[in-house]
């Protein structure tokens, strides 16, 4: 009886002291995860303060020099083409010989309507002599005025024949003075059309010849800054190659239609008293400057671009986080982005980091908020 007693403490104390070491086992593994549980990536990102200033900030787009107005070239008849006398580049007088076409084909049609010509003035030769015999003939009563009547009726049937020759001879003539391309203009060739040999249609450009005199700086503006341009502003035009060389200028011609590619509008402004530097197809830079008024303004490299929307990261400063804010830009170029909607003065963004980052993300800044 005392034995079994014995036992049975025995196994109550062994199955204690077997949970009690499972709880320990249990709580001791609890504690190693807690103290292996991840701590909160944090980001190091770069930042700025937002500060509302006034702009007028001057704008900067690159062009290129143009004639006013070029003019093409064309022959008024078709036919080969056997000579090409100016090339891209050449300057060109008011009457010099651009090209020839073959004239076989029109002197063969001028001496065709010369002979008829001459054959026509024949027969109003024979028809005004017999006309003259027989008026004075009716004079002395020796014929009927029905065969004076007739002779006169014959007279002016062949001088219409003459008439009508002659103006044959003047088409043939023309159209043999077409097969020379003459210049109506001076100025310098931009561009060539067909080359010698090739059978060209009327109408076709040969050369094309911008005229001498006013030029144009010719911008692809984007729409952005074209809504928000002054009016009648003074645009300072700059030789790409030597800054130094410089004209004013002022907008003679924006494009209605936005290029379908690049979405920017052509704007063309005329040149006042350009120096002789400035040649058509130089590079050149233009610049205005823009209305003042409020502006915040950022790096270009604080912009988030998804599904149709612009935003930036706002950081929480209090706790270490950012969240994405949409805005609205107003103007921009390669550097900086000007918000009309969407920050305000004080807000802290992030500058540098922005693709790795999340909304609810710890950051830490690599610069302090300025």
């Amino acid at each position: 009886m005392h034995v079994k007693s014995a036992a049975h403490r025995f196994g109550n104390w062994s199955w204690t002291t077997t949970l009690l070491a499972v709880a320990a086992l249990v709580s001791l593994s609890a504690c190693r995860r807690a103290e292996e549980a991840p701590a909160p990536e944090v980001r190091p990102v770069r930042v700025m303060t937002i500060e509302q200033r006034t702009v007028g900030d001057t704008v900067s787009l690159t062009g290129r020099i143009q004639a006013q107005s070029e003019v093409n070239q064309s022959f008024r008849i078709d036919g080969r083409l056997i000579e090409r006398n100016v090339d891209i580049g050449d300057r060109v007088r008011p009457g010099q010989l651009l090209a020839r076409l073959d004239q076989m084909n029109e002197d063969s049609s001028l001496q065709s309507a010369r002979a008829q010509l001459a054959a026509a003035q024949a027969q109003g030769i024979e028809a005004r002599n017999t006309f003259n015999r027989m008026r004075d003939l009716l004079a002395e009563n020796a014929v009927s005025r029905a065969s004076f009547e007739q002779a006169e009726a014959m007279l002016k049937v062949t001088q219409s024949q003459v008439n009508s020759a002659q103006s044959l001879v003047d088409i043939a003539q023309n159209r043999l003075s077409y097969t020379r391309l003459l210049s109506d203009v001076a100025g310098v060739v931009t561009a060539r059309g067909a080359e010698p040999g090739e059978v060209v249609p009327a109408g076709r450009m040969i050369v094309q010849v911008a005229r001498e005199g006013a030029i144009d700086a010719v911008f692809d503006v984007p729409a952005q800054i074209k809504d928000i341009a002054p009016t009648n502003p003074d645009i300072l035009v700059s030789l790409g190659g030597d800054p130094k060389v410089t004209a004013v200028g002022k907008v003679r011609e924006v494009s209605p239609r936005a290029d379908p590619v690049t979405g920017t509008f052509a704007v063309r402004v005329r040149l006042i008293n350009p120096p002789a530097a400035m040649r058509l197809g130089s590079t050149v830079t233009g610049r205005m400057k823009l209305n003042t008024e409020p502006a915040l303004d950022i790096p270009a490299s604080a912009l988030l671009r998804a599904n149709g929307q612009t935003s930036v990261w706002v950081v929480d400063t209090k706790a270490g986080t950012v969240s994405a804010r949409n805005v609205q830009v107003r103007a921009y170029d390669a550097a900086r982005v000007q918000v009309s909607q969407g920050l305000a003065p004080g807000d802290v963004i992030v500058t540098a980091g922005v693709q790795a980052l999340r909304p609810g993300q710890k950051v830490r800044w690599l610069e302090a908020a300025k």
